[in-house]
């Protein structure tokens, strides 16, 4: 069943996971799911993405929202479904990923950052278009592309910390993806799950 975008806003934050390996992308995955972070984003620069995608959902089930980022060729689209994935995340618009990525009939998400990138995105079809790199322009960025596109769910990714989610959250976005502010590859591979852990409870606390 396709996921109700209700249920992306109701998660709010999405660890995307770049891992040195297998095992540490699972043992990270625990950390931030004991922390109160249930989105969880594996990218294909972690080695051994569909074996990831299954130990996460076999420890964790519907506890998560589970999905696959990094998408850049259209095999790994129907592979990471295959595997778990409820949700498919592209850095950029491809026509023929993005055509994979909703052949599966996986939420979608394309990358953009300007507003022709952003009618693209539409045109294509995603259902969410993930403002990347969203460090660039801030909270104040996607607060002014809602202006033109009021109806257009938006992801940033990117930049985004503890102390500036409620920024992210009070310029209208339906979610934010976290990368190294929240679950950092150096992390993972000192084994520092304990501090992945600390982060997600900080930002499990900010307010919605």
């Amino acid at each position: 069943m396709p996921i109700d975008l209700d249920r992306l806003r109701d998660v709010r934050v999405f660890a995307v996971i770049r891992a040195p390996d297998a095992d540490g992308a699972l043992r990270a995955v625990d950390a931030l799911v004991s922390g109160g972070v249930t989105g969880i984003e594996i990218t294909y620069s972690t080695p051994d993405v569909p074996r990831v995608l299954a130990g996460v959902a076999e420890r964790h089930g519907d506890a998560v929202l589970l999905g696959a980022g990094t998408i850049t060729a259209p095999g790994q689209a129907e592979e990471a479904v295959a595997a778990g994935a409820a949700f498919l995340v592209s850095p950029g618009l491809d026509d023929e990923v993005v055509a994979a990525m909703r052949a599966t009939g996986a939420l979608t998400m394309g990358g953009a950052l300007t507003p022709t990138e952003v009618m693209r995105a539409v045109k294509l079809g995603v259902d969410v278009v993930k403002v990347f790199p969203a460090s660039l322009g801030g909270p104040a960025y996607v607060k002014s592309l809602r202006g033109p596109f009021p109806d257009v769910a938006f992801m940033p990714t990117g930049g985004v910390s503890a102390d500036n989610l409620g920024d992210w959250l009070a310029a209208g976005v339906i979610a934010v993806g976290a990368g190294g502010e929240l679950c950092s590859a150096s992390d993972i591979a000192a084994g520092s799950f304990e501090e992945i852990e600390r982060r997600a409870r900080e930002f499990s606390a900010v307010p919605a």
